[in-house]
């Protein structure tokens, strides 16, 4: 991988911090002038920059160590090295690769033997997935707490405000585009199809790798 592929992929998995970090902290500061609740801590601009920043870079951090969007079906579904390791147990003369070792022939061939536009292809349908599917969760997170907020306002104030209502009906209207519109998905099972369909063309490429790989493996 040149250094131009590695800053790349260094800023896609920036992004994959900075956005649903951002996108949360929004939301906490949202709910918190929608429910008029005690923020005289940040009157001072120094306060509110300090607070983003770092609620951000916590959160972002948070969610992109959790890594729970590659539980989904829509992650874990038709992965390329599926056919690797497939591919593997068809022409392997000893031991076939295990699940481990298809990954990381796959990634190797990623990001050795692809070409750059599929390499970067991959990488960036991946951040948009993880992207999108933190700020699903983010906002239907937040869309419960901001219902039960209205509850409690109603308890306490007898009424819900305007801004208050308003706000969570904003929250609630992300998740339901989100979902309803939903390419995140659609676009990695996508892009998927197009990594196999480039190792189906490149057969001898993927044998080769294969072969190397069980063959370097065998006791001696």
């Amino acid at each position: 991988m040149n250094n131009s592929t590695s800053s790349r992929f260094a800023s896609f998995e920036l992004l994959r911090i900075i956005i649903p970090g951002i996108y949360f902290t929004f939301l906490v500061l949202s709910l918190i002038i929608a429910f008029e609740l005690p923020y005289f801590l940040f009157e001072s601009p120094f306060i509110i920059s300090v607070f983003f920043i770092v609620t951000s870079l916590l959160a972002g951090l948070s969610f992109y160590a959790k890594e729970t969007p590659k539980k989904r079906k829509a992650f874990q579904a038709n992965q390329p090295s599926l056919f690797i390791l497939n591919r593997s147990r068809e022409i392997a003369s000893a031991k076939p690769l295990t699940d481990d070792e298809s990954r990381r022939l796959y990634f190797y061939i990623l990001n050795h033997h692809m070409p750059l536009t599929v390499h970067d292809k991959v990488f960036f349908f991946g951040m948009i997935y993880h992207i999108m599917i933190n700020i699903r969760r983010t906002s239907f997170w937040f869309g419960i707490l901001g219902f039960i907020g209205l509850i409690i306002q109603i308890v306490v104030t007898q009424y819900m405000t305007p801004v208050s209502i308003a706000a969570v009906l904003l929250i609630w209207l992300v998740y339901f585009l989100n979902v309803r519109y939903n390419k995140a998905d659609r676009k990695m099972q996508e892009n998927y199809l197009d990594q196999i369909f480039w190792l189906e063309m490149n057969k001898d490429i993927v044998d080769n790798m294969i072969l190397q790989r069980t063959q370097s493996s065998e006791p001696s």
